[in-house]
């Protein structure tokens, strides 16, 4: 195998360290950068044999789009990698105009050129699953499609009306796309590659895989390492890529799977700022606040409006503060469940104002990342925890941090990792960055205890 074997752009913080747990765990010692690297941070961490970069392309146009993934799509193809991976969240949430994973693929192609796009959405770890072109994913022990899912049918930005990813993408790009669907992966290897040439030879650009289980993975692997040879080559997905991939490695002996590290010490006290309006960290909240969490709104409509924003900020850091100080830990949120009325008014408010939809997200999770990094600034906390892709990538910038390795895993999909900050007060920091349907009801508890149940 070459020495790098990997590297990714990802479309939000959470999904990126979700790749980077999946490569660690696999055997694939990874760091995630913040911005696209220099050659000073890479020899840095010259031992890493794959790297990420951890974007918020999730929720840009895509005329951001096109200011933030060309460099960073060139900076990937000049270092240099077996794969390109382009990240995105396994439950595909995008639109023409926010976060369009169309126009990602466009923009990856027009610098990679590979022969063809391989498209793994699925996870089966997280509970994604893709049958017959169609996502589904689990919420506790329910498996919804995901036209019909609690969450993302309802998702404020971008709502999933359509759980066929051939027509839900077919409307961010006009580039062909085809399906290797569960039949064909049942068959044996050379019937899967003949299927997968004929699709070529039809002119299919962009190859969905089904996926529902392992066996999946690993066949799903093979086709990767064995089918894909050019270096440098494009792929776009979830975290299952890595899972195909580490799936099929250890298969062949080519991996040995990493011994996790000893969990770190369980602290006092913890910040956790949720930005997520998912069902999941609403029941996060509450578990938190009846184990005695201190819980403090964060007021979403004014945090986006410029008028009301600095008060806004000041009282929630106040009130955090308030509340470290008398002994308790701190759980500050912008909404409790997709139900929840400050979701309608802060909508009202950007409508109010003239705020584009793909700017509300933007600009309340640069809001809640200047909260947090003044509560850390201020108290010395070392362990905090973030909810929600796009408050995660903001709050990570607002905190300096440059780079990010795996310090333990504690749910799928959600480590805890270390921070590398060019701010002296953030360096070393231990901070979780969780998607919004990440863990369990406790798992703020968990990161305070350093992932123990």
């Amino acid at each position: 195998m070459s020495d790098r074997l990997l590297s990714y752009y990802g479309d939000d913080l959470t999904g990126s360290t979700d790749v980077m747990e999946a490569l660690t765990l696999g055997g694939v010692p990874t760091v995630l950068f913040l911005q696209p690297p220099t050659d000073a941070h890479l020899a840095e961490f010259a031992g890493c044999r794959a790297f990420g970069i951890a974007g918020i392309s999730r929720s840009m146009s895509p005329a951001q789009m096109d200011a933030e993934l060309v460099p960073a799509f060139t900076r990937l193809a000049e270092i240099g990698a077996r794969f390109v991976h382009y990240k995105v969240c396994s439950t595909f949430d995008s639109s023409p105009t926010t976060g369009s994973i169309g126009h990602a693929i466009n923009i990856g192609q027009a610098i990679l050129r590979s022969a063809f796009v391989p498209l793994v959405v699925a996870a089966p770890v997280l509970k994604r699953y893709v049958v017959f072109g169609n996502l589904f994913a689990g919420v506790g022990s329910e498996t919804y499609r995901l036209d019909r899912h609690p969450t993302m049918s309802r998702h404020p930005i971008t709502p999933m009306t359509e759980s066929d990813l051939r027509r839900h993408l077919a409307l961010q790009t006009t580039k062909s796309i085809g399906l290797v669907d569960l039949l064909a992966l049942a068959q044996p290897a050379a019937d899967l590659d003949a299927t997968i040439e004929r699709l070529r030879a039809q002119g299919v650009e962009i190859i969905l895989f089904d996926t529902v289980d392992e066996t999946h993975l690993v066949a799903i692997g093979r086709v990767l390492w064995e089918r894909c040879a050019a270096r440098g080559q494009f792929v776009v997905g979830s975290s299952g890529v890595e899972y195909a991939l580490t799936a099929y490695l250890r298969r062949a002996g080519l991996l040995t799977p990493m011994v996790p590290p000893p969990a770190p010490p369980v602290v006092a006290q913890v910040v956790v700022m949720a930005g997520s309006a998912a069902p999941t960290t609403a029941a996060q909240i509450a578990a938190a606040i009846e184990r005695g969490y201190a819980g403090i709104r964060v007021d979403a409509p004014a945090l986006i409006d410029p008028t009301y924003a600095d008060a806004a900020r000041e009282f929630a850091v106040a009130a955090a503060l308030e509340a470290l100080g008398r002994g308790a830990s701190v759980v500050l949120y912008a909404a409790r469940g997709p139900d929840d009325p400050a979701l309608a008014t802060t909508r009202t408010r950007a409508r109010q104002l003239g705020i584009p939809d793909h700017e509300v997200g933007q600009r309340l999770a640069r809001a809640q990342g200047e909260i947090l990094a003044r509560i850390v600034a201020t108290t010395g906390l070392r362990r905090v925890c973030v909810a929600g892709g796009d408050t995660s990538g903001y709050v990570a910038r607002a905190l300096g941090i440059y780079a990010l390795e795996m310090a333990t895993p504690v749910a799928p999909g959600a480590p805890l990792c270390r921070a590398h900050s060019s701010v002296p007060a953030f360096n070393g920091l231990e901070i979780s960055l969780k998607g919004g349907q990440n863990g369990q009801a406790d798992y703020f508890e968990q990161i305070r205890r350093g992932g123990r149940q």
